[in-house]
């Protein structure tokens, strides 16, 4: 993918549409099923994935993701949480970041062995690259994001 493009998948059908950035205004559709993508699937502020979105949101996405592992009730969380944030729109379209309550997704916490949080687990292209543990500075946590790009 280069950066004048990017990719959005349907909501409806699941395709995956490769969009130029400088159509997205332009109400694109998808290229099988022809419904109106979302463009809000840009993902300029963090999604939240699921033991049972984790594989489609996360292993099938073409590019980098950071899957922020958390819990409701953990202090550092809430202090990695706007930092997210804050990637998560300036690196809109490059980059994907996910949310993963640990409480609620048991499954996909077991099967990344998180056993600390905040957790984040990053993956280029579907595969699993590393994973930071801790409530990481901003400039320590896009050091990895850029490696990952």
């Amino acid at each position: 993918m280069n950066k004048d493009t990017t990719i959005i998948q349907c909501s409806n059908c699941g395709t995956k549409n490769r969009i130029p950035k400088s159509r997205l205004q332009d109400k694109p559709i998808c290229g099988k099923c022809r419904r109106p993508l979302t463009v809000g699937s840009l993902h300029d502020r963090p999604v939240t994935v699921t033991d049972s979105t984790f594989s489609m949101e996360v292993l099938s996405y073409p590019g980098a993701v950071i899957v922020d592992c958390w819990a409701p009730w953990c202090g550092p969380c809430h202090m990695v949480s706007p930092i997210l944030d804050q990637l998560a729109s300036e690196y809109a379209g490059r980059v994907k970041i996910a949310k993963l309550n640990v409480d609620e997704n048991p499954l996909i916490a077991s099967k990344y062995s998180i056993r600390s949080i905040p957790t984040m687990l990053l993956f280029r292209d579907g595969k699993f690259v590393e994973s930071l543990v801790g409530a990481l500075p901003r400039g320590e946590i896009e050091k990895h994001l850029l490696s990952i790009l």
